[in-house]
């Protein structure tokens, strides 16, 4: 990018005006536009990181549906671009709504020259930041994650990373509720680790796994002597977490007498051990999980009301790997890489009819069953690719899900599947996309604005 001009689309119907800003922007390779097709055109074969972008194009100039169409095209095609939006047409309204969109900035018309070219220069500079950083992660391998590991292509799993990362840094506390094995503590540990609390303890206790009557003790702790065999004072978890996060997975499992000693820390924040009497103030954020329907819980008399709306501040569902187009591949080729470092270094990848199984199988154990599948696979693998028999999965056409009977949706949603897988294998790279799907580069740049998908 240093070697040559940076490239600047001026999306921009007055003659006059194209003229005028083509011959401002000397530092520029600048590219003009006059039109939604001629811009949408020059993004596809110029790639320009900054676009500056008149909203009032033909056939609509004195209007600003024309303008959001170029922009909403640009957004879903290369949302890297920083668009710079102009208008004289409720300027107000039409800048929030532009930012709202997607655009980077924007200015209101008449134009000051020297004004929109510190905008350029600004979104410029930050276009090369993101490139650099993406550019980066690229070289140590972290093109496909979020919070830290979690490994996703998925826009289901990339909306909820962006949740928990908005919801770390507060205190409030976080309930996830999904499938088992679809990456529940994972997620949790990015909830720690993204937040102020990342430096102090993450505790993770599976409520479900300790039995009943040693369950309170794990929690809040217990004095020496309470009971037989308590023959020294111990920590509970909950006391153990002080300044950090306490994870209880399968929080359904609680029995009804704890959940009021837990709703009590939740309001309080104190806690008293097995045995004790002096109250001690306790600083730990709780995260919680579930597979079970709490709300029936509570209905059923078998869950506190009061403690679930304690517990779920902030509620944030975990789509199951069948909901995540693609990710099942990109998953299991990290868990290969991993698997094979460890314990059969000849295997070097899948063969083409692996990766079509793991495609179509269903995974009903989610993330954890093609985790377990994959290093069964590395291990019996004879050769250097790992294949369909090795993993074992059956008749994978009886994994897919029937698709509506309605002729235009069963080919959207097959169009979907299929582009998110092709994107997974191809990680992100567009002409082996295409190359993959058998269509050219502009058609899949019109099918990824079609569904609305991201490279």
């Amino acid at each position: 990018m240093a070697g040559s001009k940076p490239k600047l689309l001026i999306v921009e119907d007055d003659e006059g005006l194209q003229a005028q800003l083509k011959w401002a922007y000397d530092d520029y390779e600048v590219v003009i536009a006059g039109t939604r097709e001629a811009a949408l055109a020059a993004l596809r074969a110029e790639e320009p990181e900054v676009v500056t972008l008149d909203l009032g194009l033909p056939p609509d100039p004195d209007g600003t549906t024309e303008g959001f169409a170029v922009l909403d095209a640009i957004m879903a095609m290369k949302p890297d671009t920083k668009v710079i939006v102009a208008s004289g047409h409720g300027a107000r309204e039409s800048a929030l709504q532009a930012v709202e969109r997607g655009a980077y900035d924007f200015y209101q018309k008449p134009v000051d020259i020297d004004t929109l070219g510190l905008i350029v220069d600004r979104a410029l500079r930050l276009h090369r930041i993101e490139h650099e950083n993406r550019r980066l992660s690229e070289k140590v391998g972290e093109d496909r994650t979020v919070l830290g590991s979690l490994v996703t292509a998925a826009p289901e799993m990339a909306k909820v990373a962006r949740t928990i990362e908005r919801v770390a840094p507060t205190n409030v506390s976080v309930m996830l509720l999904g499938a088992s094995g679809t990456g529940k503590e994972l997620l949790a540990k990015g909830v720690h680790e993204t937040s102020n609390r990342k430096s102090r303890a993450f505790i993770a206790i599976n409520c479900a796994a300790i039995p009943e009557n040693l369950l309170e003790s794990e929690l809040f702790g217990h004095e020496k002597g309470a009971f037989t065999g308590a023959v020294k004072t111990t920590e509970g978890k909950i006391e153990l977490a002080d300044g950090g996060t306490l994870f209880l997975d399968e929080v359904g499992d609680i029995p009804l007498p704890l959940q009021v000693k837990l709703l009590r820390f939740l309001q309080e924040r104190t806690i008293e051990r097995i045995g004790g009497r002096k109250p001690i103030p306790v600083d730990t954020r709780i995260v919680c999980a579930t597979h079970q329907d709490l709300e029936a819980m509570i209905g059923e008399g078998t869950f506190r009301e009061d403690l679930f709306y304690r517990l779920a501040e902030i509620v944030v569902k975990v789509p199951t790997l069948a909901e995540r187009p693609g990710d099942a591949v990109l998953l299991a080729k990290t868990f290969l890489a991993r698997f094979a470092a460890e314990m059969n270094p000849q295997v070097k990848g899948f063969a083409p009819d692996a990766l079509a199984a793991i495609d179509g199988w269903n995974w009903p154990g989610n993330v954890r069953e093609l985790e377990n599948r994959v290093k069964r696979a590395v291990i019996m693998a004879d050769g250097k690719l790992v294949g369909a028999e090795d993993l074992d999965l059956g008749n994978t056409d009886e994994a897919e899900s029937d698709l509506a009977l309605n002729l235009k949706s069963a080919r959207e949603q097959a169009d979907r599947r299929m582009i998110r897988q092709a994107l997974a294998r191809s990680e992100g790279n567009i002409s082996n996309t295409a190359k993959l799907l058998g269509i050219s580069r502009p058609t899949l740049y019109d099918l990824l604005k079609q569904y609305d998908l991201q490279a």
